[in-house]
């Protein structure tokens, strides 16, 4: 029997429950010169206490509190029973740092909220950003002891723990300063499965207080309060009467006090009822420049390049600070026009050229690039020289400049022609005409003209034949060859 597939509000319930059970952190900044304690809690010093009393060097531990404090460590992500950090060390490419604890078992977990539930200021602690003594130090123990943190690194030091580390398990000190709810999730359950728990816990809880009066000998049981003629339901008694609403601190079955005030609320109609709402505020401004993906360490063990990943990362914030800065633009009388993508529709080969162009834009072959040109020539059946070439045209003019450099065509009478006559006047080379291009092969010189009625100069040894673009397309043929005689 094939089973049902979850329902939408199901899935959206689990991808909540999922985001529960992960927090990510930005890079804490700096503290350089900060002396003393580096924790500022007494819950986030018995953390750096568990490092401490298991750590086999101290060095490494000093050397993980100095890498802490000047701000090597990146992004923090942390879940269930890992804590994953990079941090920046002494290579290029920053190492993997992670931290394990072990997370508390269901009975662990059932035993330590009946005893939140049960103390309502150890909540009211936990709400307030603090960790009660009581409840850290109770029968289930929430903070580390020794030997409890189990640290790993991408480094070839082997410590334990090493300085990458010991600098994650210091910032961390600081997370949980902050947050306790961070030492919660470690344990194994989000802030809000925890307030959902609890909240539910409270409700057994006050319900099992309310009914204890319902148990109580007949002589002491309040008597019950029977409705007057004037309520339509003669002498009956309130119990075998139609139900009606409950009062606080009143048990289903038993009736209201005699003169309580009648339990407030609001009809549903009224409650989904529409209403005027207040616009929301302005959009964030667009930032002048798209951001940079930070570096990830080496990928020996992982089944991606990291290389492969920060580029297309870094290509991803370009189209996306592009999109964001075209939808922003105003329009003509106030309004803003229909938004067209910045970045449309490519075949491979031109796509793969984008990137390499835009995501590397500097001008001499690096090794990176040399690498990067390379696998693209790998992987599109082209030579490197091919790569090289297309880059180069992209970056001169975009799809146009890369239409331009395998595709001549024929444009029609008008500016093509007259470019001859001015180049002439400006006492310039007198170039060769075919089709769009105008040569002067001697000297290894050459004129491209495109669809948008720009020239894009281009380059050759004289001879060869070997033409590649050079310098940025021109409107005016004059300003695109002096350009490129100036050269």
């Amino acid at each position: 029997m094939t089973p049902r597939p979850a329902s939408g509000r199901a899935a959206a319930a689990d991808r909540l429950a999922r985001a529960d059970r992960s927090r990510t952190f930005p890079p804490l900044p700096a503290r350089p010169g900060a002396r003393g304690l580096f924790a500022e809690s007494w819950w986030g010093s018995a953390w750096l206490d568990a490092l401490e009393t298991t750590a086999l060097d101290s060095a490494r531990l000093a050397r993980g509190r100095t890498y802490a404090r000047d701000g090597h460590v990146d992004t923090i992500n942390v879940t269930p029973g890992r804590i994953v950090a990079t941090v920046r060390g002494s290579r290029p490419r920053p190492y993997s740092a992670e931290i394990r604890l072990r997370t508390l078992a269901d009975q662990e977990w059932d035993g330590l909220l009946d005893s939140i539930a049960a103390d309502p200021g150890r909540l009211t602690d936990l709400l307030a950003k603090k960790l009660p003594h009581a409840l850290a130090e109770g029968e289930v123990r929430l903070l580390p002891g020794p030997g409890d943190l189990v640290p790993r690194c991408s480094c070839p030091d082997h410590g334990r723990p090493c300085k990458h580390a010991a600098a994650l398990c210091f910032q961390v000190a600081r997370l949980l300063d902050a947050d306790p709810f961070v030492l919660l999730l470690m344990r194994g359950r989000g802030e809000r499965e925890l307030l959902d728990d609890l909240s539910r816990r409270n409700t057994a809880h006050t319900a099992r207080e309310t009914h204890a009066p319902a148990h109580a000998p007949a002589s002491t049981r309040p008597p019950r309060h029977r409705r007057g003629p004037e309520a339509g339901g003669g002498a009956r008694d309130a119990s075998t009467g139609p139900s009606a609403p409950v009062g606080p601190g009143v048990a289903p079955g038993e009736p209201e006090a005699p003169g309580a005030p009648p339990v407030g609320g609001v009809p549903a109609k009224a409650a989904l009822a529409d209403r005027p709402r207040p616009p929301l505020p302005p959009p964030l401004p667009a930032p002048a420049r798209p951001g940079s993906p930070l570096a990830l360490p080496d990928g020996d063990t992982l089944p991606f390049d990291p290389v492969a990943l920060e580029f297309l990362a870094a290509d991803a914030a370009a189209r996306a600070h592009a999109c964001v800065s075209a939808a922003a633009s105003p329009g003509h009388g106030g309004g803003r026009p229909p938004v067209h993508s910045p970045f449309p529709a490519l075949p491979p080969w031109e796509d793969a050229i984008r990137l390499a162009a835009t995501a590397h834009p500097t001008a001499g072959l690096t090794s990176a690039t040399r690498a990067l040109y390379r696998d693209l020539a790998a992987a599109t059946g082209r030579t490197t020289t091919d790569v090289a070439r297309s880059v180069a045209a992209w970056r001169q003019g975009g799809p146009e400049g890369l239409a331009l450099l395998d595709t001549p065509w024929d444009p029609p009478a008008g500016d093509f022609d007259r470019a001859r006559s001015a180049l002439l006047a400006a006492d310039l080379p007198a170039l060769r005409p075919r089709h769009n291009h105008l040569t002067d092969a001697d000297r290894g010189i050459q004129l491209r003209f495109g669809h948008d009625n720009r020239w894009y100069p281009y380059e050759s040894e004289p001879g060869t034949e070997d033409w590649w673009p050079t310098g940025p397309a021109d409107p005016d043929p004059v300003g695109a060859l002096t350009t490129l005689l100036a050269r």
